[in-house]
This record gives structure tokens, C-alpha cells and sequence, in this order.
């Protein structure tokens, strides 16, 4: 008998995890595919602030997570030029809707704590796709390996080199001319470094600093590379010497945190981000296929919100679209042409959502981003 998956997602990163997770909890089975040979850990860490609490709490994940890190009090800016102090925000006072909850996440933790409330068999590894293809109101998802998935959903959160995001017409991700160095250092006892989120900013440097528990802190810093400088990617020691060479009048401590980072815990990569209007304009959901996360909006990290805005991405896009798979679900005999028209609706609604949203982000994190 012919198997006919309801829903494919496309890439077991968080944001495919939290939609997944978020039909489940409506009852609703899908199928995730990812091309590693296992869970993807890159990153190690991500800010998360309040918008993607709300989105953790939505699939009922939020308190296990708080558990396990510290809630961060404040921002603290530095200039690495004078070393004096720019700025200081509490994020313990109320904010224009409600309280701050600002936490570093430790990517692990969250992925782990997603594929633990899935069935089992929900996440197929090394399932990577290679093309999509039409037939008739079912989509035919071609792997690497051969195999062919039959779908009558297909949701592609496969990152910037989507897919999906191809298949709708999206073109590549741009290069912003700038880099990510991310590192990630953990201690046998307590850091002892106080819950705030650290920024350090100059001569064309960006360097943050955060812990995510009492023994563990996260960095990442952000600058424009030369063409020689780019070399560096490749080759960690370096990196390393480089960073630290450019890290200006910083405080001891948190120079010591990058010094000490094992080289196997630093990742280079560089940024890149879609140009807004091309979500006004593309097509965010054609029929019954849609993007989200990076795929759709792939964003400069300068305002923290490119894993947030994934995150919320997923209770969104679960909800218009599991409407719409409960609708049919209560219908029986509902024919198969009407049954994709309700599965169209559903995505459209998904994507008018978070059109405007994702402009909003991409266009503010690129002029912060310049400035």
C-alpha cells in the first residue's frame, strides 16, 4: 500500500523541532527529515529573549529549559577603545508588554529537550533532499539515497541553502561582507562572572559575552574580514590569535574566557541575510509548501533575534496549519482537490503572519547591523 505522508518538515534544527512539536501537541503527526547523521549542534548557544519564551512555552518545553539556565539581569556595554563603561539596562523592569526574560540557551539542551517529547521514528536522519517535484496535490520529495516521500504538506526549514526556499522561487541568502567568530567555554566549578548579557564594541569590532548557567559562558564576535583574514576560517589557532589581538581594553575575565576556549569550541561562519523585499514580493507559501526559519529569513545576529524569530515561526505556523488538518480530520469523504485548497488557506494565513514580522527583523538587524 502506497504511504502518503500528512506532513514534511524539511531540517531538525529548533525551529523544525518546535513546529513538529507543536502539531503533536494538536495531535497531528509529521515526518522530519535531516540530512546530518544525527542532531545538528552548531552554534552551541543562542540569546533568546522574551518573544522566544513565549514561543517555548507554547509547546510546553519553556519551564523544563528555565531549569537548567540563568536568567540574565541586564545588558552591560563597554568601548573596547576606553574601556569605560557606554551603557547599563536592566531587564528586570517591565518592559513595554510585560516582563523581560532574556536567557542564553544552550543549543543542546533545546534540541534535546524538543526530540524528547516526539514520538519515536518522527526524525529520520541522513535523509537529505535533493529536489522536489509535482504530482498532482502531492508533493514528491527526492533523497540523496534514492528514496522518493510522498507528502500532502511540505515545510522547509533546511537553512540558507534551502531547498524548499529555492522551489518557491527565493533567491540565495546575500553575503554581508562580515563574520561570526562563536565560541563556548565550560568550567569545573562556578565562572563566577555576574547574569549579564556583555557587549563590547570598537574599531569595527563587535565581541558579547553571556553566561548560560554558573558553569558555563558563551561568546561570539563579529567584524569584517579582509581577504586574507578570511583564511583564518579554516584554521582555529589563528582565529584565536586573531581575536584575542583585537579585543582591545576588555576586562580581564572575559579575555580569559576567549583565551581558554578549546579549539574544537570555535565556529566561524560568515553572515548572511535575505533582502527584506524579497519577502513582500516571493512567495513565503505556494499551494501546500511553505518556508520558515532561515529559510525564509535568514538574519544579521546584531539584535538577537534570527533563532528567536524561528522559534516563533513554529507555534505560528502549527497552529494556522493545524486548523486547517482538523478541519479535514472532521470532515469525512472530504475530496482530495478541496482538501489541499483548506491545507493552501492555512499556509497562506501562516505567511501573511510573519511576512511583515520577518521584514521588520531582517531590515532593523542590517541598519544595526551598519551602524
Amino acid at each position: 500500500m502506497e504511504v502518503i505522508e500528512d506532513v514534511v518538515i524539511v531540517g531538525a534544527g529548533i525551529a523544525g523541532l518546535t513546529t513538529c512539536l507543536g502539531l503533536h501537541r494538536q495531535g497531528i503527526r509529521s515526518l522530519v527529515l535531516e540530512s546530518s547523521d544525527s542532531l545538528r549542534i552548531t552554534g552551541f548557544a543562542l540569546l533568546t529573549w522574551t518573544n522566544a519564551w513565549k514561543a517555548l512555552d507554547a509547546v510546553g518545553i519553556g519551564d523544563s529549559l528555565r531549569q537548567q539556565h540563568e536568567l540574565l539581569r541586564g545588558n552591560m556595554t563597554s568601548s573596547t577603545i576606553s574601556g569605560l563603561q557606554t551603557l547599563k539596562m536592566s531587564f528586570v523592569a517591565k518592559g513595554k508588554h510585560g516582563e523581560h526574560e532574556v536567557r542564553c540557551l544552550k543549543r543542546k539542551l533545546l534540541l534535546e529537550g524538543l526530540a524528547n517529547e516526539l514520538p519515536n521514528g518522527t526524525i529520520r536522519c541522513s535523509s537529505k533532499v535533493v529536489s522536489i517535484e509535482e504530482s498532482g496535490y502531492i508533493k514528491l520529495i527526492h533523497l540523496a539515497d534514492g528514496n522518493i516521500i510522498k507528502t500532502k504538506v511540505l515545510i522547509g526549514y533546511d537553512g540558507v541553502n534551502s531547498v524548499v526556499a529555492k522551489w518557491l522561487g527565493f533567491k540565495k541568502p546575500a553575503f554581508t561582507r562580515r563574520s561570526a567568530i562563536r565560541g563556548s567555554t565550560n568550567f569545573n566549578t562556578k565562572h563566577g562572572f555576574e547574569p549579564l548579557f556583555m557587549q563590547f564594541f570598537g574599531q569595527g569590532v563587535r565581541c558579547s559575552a553571556m553566561p548560560c548557567d554558573d558553569k558555563s559562558i558563551y561568546w561570539a564576535f563579529t567584524w569584517s574580514p579582509s581577504t586574507k583574514e578570511k583564511e583564518l576560517e579554516d584554521k582555529p589557532e589563528l582565529m584565536r590569535q586573531y581575536v584575542m589581538s583585537k579585543l582591545g581594553v576588555m576586562p580581564e575575565q572575559v579575555r580569559a574566557v576567549i583565551e581558554n576556549t578549546e579549539l574544537d569550541a570555535f565556529l566561524s561562519s560568515p553572515l548572511r541575510y535575505r533582502n527584506p523585499w524579497e519577502l513582500l514580493w516571493g512567495n513565503i507559501s505556494k499551494g501546500n509548501v511553505c518556508v520558515a526559519g532561515d529559510a525564509l529569513h535568514p538574519m544579521t545576529p546584531d539584535i538577537g533575534q534570527g533563532g528567536c524569530s524561528a522559534l516563533e515561526d513554529g507555534p505560528v505556523l502549527a497552529r494556522c496549519l493545524g486548523e486547517a488538518l482538523m478541519e479535514i480530520k472532521q470532515k469525512s469523504g472530504i475530496e482530495t482537490k478541496e482538501e489541499y485548497k483548506k491545507i493552501e488557506m492555512g499556509l497562506k494565513k501562516y505567511a501573511n503572519e510573519r511576512r511583515w514580522r520577518s521584514f521588520d527583523l531582517i531590515a532593523t538587524a542590517n541598519v544595526v547591523g551598519f551602524i
